[in-house]
């Protein structure tokens, strides 16, 4: 009997060679038939699962979502059962900080996309991400939930904090990625700015 082909498990293969390649060469660069060289299967293949170079991109971006979430929920299982808001919202961070090369292939990836995006049609006309307001609405909730605690700044506006932390990080990811910052210099920063929101410390919540 023939071998029955698992579709999404092949779906994952091309993203994840679309991913290691971008990371090389840059996402403006690529194409599909770099993909399947990467992949080791035929471009006509690449093309039977995604037709085009925009379903191939965004299927990809969606891929490395995935991954972002994996790697922030590690970070939470690491500190333990209730890591509390201002570890969560810095997890959430540090995981998009190009500090490692999975990041920095998240950071370069996201950027890239959102700028390609500007000029082109065919990826404008995509949803970038499903919900563009997840991260700011989960960071937003994060902080509401630490100030009816007692564990944050009660005078803070949350969903301005939250824009803010998510600005910031975009930002000073990209300097790193210049060469402009160093990565500790940027985590400095940004725990600056998380004792400045979370005045109230609480054994509890498990942030250093």
């Amino acid at each position: 009997m023939p071998k029955r082909v698992d579709h999404e498990e092949r779906r994952t293969q091309l993203a994840e060679a679309l991913i290691r390649v971008a990371g090389r060469q840059g996402l403006h660069a690529v194409g599909m038939r770099d993909v399947a060289a990467e992949a080791g299967v035929s471009l006509r293949l690449v093309q039977y699962y995604f037709q085009t170079k925009e379903n191939l991109l965004f299927y990809g971006l969606q891929h490395l979502t995935e991954r972002f979430t994996a790697r922030v929920g590690a970070r939470l299982a690491a500190v333990g059962p209730d890591p509390g808001p201002r570890t969560t919202v810095e997890a959430l961070l540090l995981a998009s900080l190009p500090t490692d090369d999975e990041s920095r292939t998240f950071h370069l990836l996201y950027t890239s996309y959102a700028i390609l995006s500007v000029t082109d049609e065919a990826l404008a006309a995509q949803p970038f991400i499903a919900n563009p307001d997840a991260a700011e609405n989960a960071l937003t909730g994060l902080i509401e939930k630490a100030q009816a605690a007692g564990l944050a700044d009660p005078g803070a506006d949350a969903r301005t904090e939250a824009v803010s932390l998510l600005a910031m990080t975009a930002t000073m990811g990209t300097s790193i990625l210049v060469g402009q910052r160093e990565p500790a210099s940027a985590v400095g920063v940004l725990n600056h700015h998380l004792d400045r929101i979370f005045s109230v410390a609480a054994p509890a919540d498990g942030a250093a």
